[in-house]
């Protein structure tokens, strides 16, 4: 997919991003002399509504695309919830609820970005509440956003694979929180807890569990 693609060249881009920065003012210099020197601002006054018309497909279009598609990359969010590994007292969890009895640490893993542009910091931890029965807990979480984010639990400990089990959408590019594992899921096929662009296939964090 295009967009995929064209992320993938961001982020390999990412690492060279102040010599390109400065190679596109230069650029835009230039464009700009070249601009002057050759009156294409005469040529605007010439046709004034054929390039009215030229801007505002140009803005109707790019301006959407680019907010969608760039948007989620500068937004933060967060959200915190109670581990399912909290202590049994009734003042420890809201409500009055407790941990389940006996919940344990089945797997964890330390979340790593995919690269330098995709960052991501954070534990994956597989928490085993009942007998078969798991929650999927991110703690201390951190991850660059984007678009159409998933999390799911992968058979290949270095990102995405046929067979991975999706959990849900991404809850919050920020803080600590759940997801309920169906009940059922062979843990022992998981390699990896991934956090995954579903529309354009980019892996943005990846965190291959240990034993708890």
């Amino acid at each position: 997919m295009i967009f995929g693609d064209l992320e993938r060249l961001l982020a390999q881009l990412y690492p060279y991003r102040l010599p390109i920065a400065i190679g596109l003012l230069v650029a835009l210099g230039i464009i700009g002399y070249v601009a002057r020197r050759r009156h294409w601002a005469d040529i605007v006054r010439r046709h004034p509504r054929g390039s009215v018309l030229v801007a505002a497909a140009v803005l109707a279009v790019g301006l959407p695309v680019g907010w969608v598609l760039g948007s989620p990359l500068f937004i933060r969010t967060e959200v915190t919830e109670v581990s399912p590994l909290a202590a049994t007292q009734p003042s420890s969890a809201p409500n009055g609820s407790a941990a389940p009895a006996g919940a344990r640490v089945a797997l964890q893993g330390e979340f790593e970005g995919a690269d330098e542009f995709h960052f991501g910091s954070g534990k994956a931890i597989l928490v085993e509440t009942a007998p078969g029965q798991y929650t999927l807990r991110f703690e201390d979480f951190s991850v660059r956003n984007g678009p159409d984010l998933f999390v799911y639990l992968s058979p290949n400990p270095d990102g995405y694979a046929d067979g991975a089990l999706e959990l849900g959408p991404l809850r919050a590019s920020d803080g600590s929180f759940n997801y309920d594992v169906p009940a059922g899921t062979d843990i022992s096929r998981i390699r990896s807890a991934i956090v995954w662009c579903r529309a354009f296939s980019v892996l943005f964090a990846t965190a291959p569990p240990a034993a708890g």
